[in-house]
């Protein structure tokens, strides 16, 4: 398969991925209906990703303040995985695969152990 061939069998689920996002963005802001956290619903913690919608919100209106009251460690590494995410489509496109190096899985590990690690202490200093 050619590099075109792959990147045009990428194109419609990036436009699916996106207008999905942007429906369920619409949707929220007309009716205020969202999807739960189940975590917290279940246990009354916070888990490491509660106030993503909140945050991906703030950053379609460009208000950081917002996004980074929502969950600040979220938009610290939104860069990181951004960068991560477009070097596996950008060798994807290019050579067929997505896989990731392994300096970069080790990056993904460390993002995994960030996350978790706040989403204790967010619930600890909220105590």
């Amino acid at each position: 398969m050619t590099a075109s061939a792959r990147l045009k069998r990428l194109l419609p689920g990036a436009a699916i991925l996106l207008g999905a996002g942007l429906l369920y963005a619409a949707i929220l802001r007309r009716t205020g209906l969202y999807i739960p956290c189940l975590f917290w619903k279940a246990t009354g913690f916070k888990c490491p990703g509660c106030g993503v919608t909140t945050l991906c919100l703030a950053l379609l209106r460009l208000d950081f303040a917002a996004a980074w009251a929502a969950n600040p460690v979220l938009l610290l590494l939104l860069p990181l995985i951004a960068f991560l995410a477009a070097r596996a489509i950008v060798r994807y496109v290019r050579q067929g695969s997505a896989a990731l190096r392994p300096w970069e899985e080790g990056i993904v590990w460390a993002m995994v152990a960030v996350l978790i690690l706040w989403g204790i202490l967010r619930n600890i200093c909220a105590l």
